[in-house]
């Protein structure tokens, strides 16, 4: 099957017809709403169905298989929020607060995103490495902490700058003003740690880890079978929520719009080719680059209003949400697969296991 075959059947897949229901119903302008309940309820199940996934994994395959891949993704994760910037603010001229906002999203990742990912892997028959949970874990408060801490090194260079150019009675003032646009890390750490997406993913790894398969098998009719249909509720109301921003789209502007879809594309390919060097599953390699390839559009609204408060939610929200999560679940899921596929051939060099045999 080729990459437009494999898009054509994904786009006739439920969880995408549900998501494009919700586009439509909200452009129709239908009052069509998931209860608030149910709203806040679903990515709760999901994110401990996700970790429960994932415990039981990093049970039976041990946390030193996972090691490596975890410090890669954080690797790729911190580079490519440096790039993201560094394209922003060079070619896009976009400001200082802006550009960390913008590239901080697309440098964590979208809990979301996993879920139909992992759907979408269960519909061809393919499996992936559960112990990708825990980095989904791991990679959320990463991207924004190194954005912070960036931003802050830019307001003290501009705080710098201002007080050679004023009066020595005048810098007091600036002080005030330019130390109000710091944010504290511990803060913004506090904020990402302690959200509720994060709690509910690391307290369900633990648990997955603690009860094993035996413990999950009284459960697994509620967090296994149910999984992809509750999926296909919470796309509905992705689906509403992203008809109601089409409009914003407009305001992004071209540039933004094509960096929502190139860049998500080049990070997640060159996350199937590294995760497959280092030995990952077909399945994992697809996981794997969509960690990279995802934009968050729940934790990064609820940091960023905090952390970076100079800069505008409508871009980064709008761009995550409106633009790079239907191309992703749409259009680079099938790519990656395929590209997955291709270089899990044969032919295809399996460099993690080859290192570790010669030199560990």
């Amino acid at each position: 099957m080729d990459i437009l075959e494999l898009i054509q059947s994904n786009l006739l897949t439920p969880i995408i017809l549900f998501f494009l229901f919700g586009i439509i119903a909200a452009r129709i302008k239908s009052d069509l709403k998931i209860p608030e309940a149910i709203s806040e309820f679903l990515p709760i199940y999901l994110l401990a169905a996700i970790g429960l996934h994932g415990g039981i994994e990093m049970r039976k395959t041990g946390f030193e298989e996972m090691l490596i891949p975890m410090l890669v993704a954080i690797g790729l994760s911190l580079l490519f929020t440096l790039n993201h910037y560094q394209i922003l603010r060079r070619l896009g001229k976009f400001n200082i607060f802006d550009s960390y906002a913008l590239a901080s999203t697309y440098g964590a990742v979208g809990a979301v995103t996993f879920s139909v990912g992992l759907s979408f892997l269960k519909n061809q028959g393919v499996t992936s490495e559960g112990y990708l949970a825990a980095i989904l874990a791991v990679l959320e408060p990463a991207a924004f902490i190194m954005a912070i801490f960036l931003t802050n090194m830019a307001v003290s260079k501009q705080i710098r700058s201002k007080k050679q150019s004023f009066s020595k009675d005048d810098t007091s003032d600036i002080d005030i003003g330019m130390k109000e646009t710091k944010t504290k890390l511990s803060q913004v750490l506090q904020e990402s740690i302690t959200g509720k997406a994060i709690v509910i993913l690391l307290g369900s790894i633990v648990i997955g880890y603690i009860i094993g398969e035996e413990g999950f098998e009284p459960i697994s009719i509620v967090f296994d079978e149910l999984f992809t249909g509750a999926i296909v509720i919470f796309m509905i109301e992705m689906g509403i929520i992203a008809g109601q921003r089409l409009e914003d789209i407009k305001k992004v502007g071209m540039f933004l719009t094509a960096f929502a879809i190139i860049m998500p594309t080049f990070n997640g390919i060159i996350g199937v080719l590294v995760s497959t060097a280092l030995g990952l599953s077909l399945g994992g390699a697809v996981m794997f680059g969509l960690l990279l390839a995802s934009a968050s559009f729940i934790a990064a609204p609820a940091v960023l209003r905090h952390a970076i408060p100079q800069a505008n939610p409508s871009l980064y929200i709008t761009s995550a949400l409106g633009i790079t999560f239907p191309y992703n679940i749409i259009v680079l899921l099938p790519i990656m697969f395929t590209v997955s596929t291709w270089v899990h051939g044969e032919e295809a060099i399996d460099l993690f296991n080859y290192v570790t045999k010669v030199f560990i």
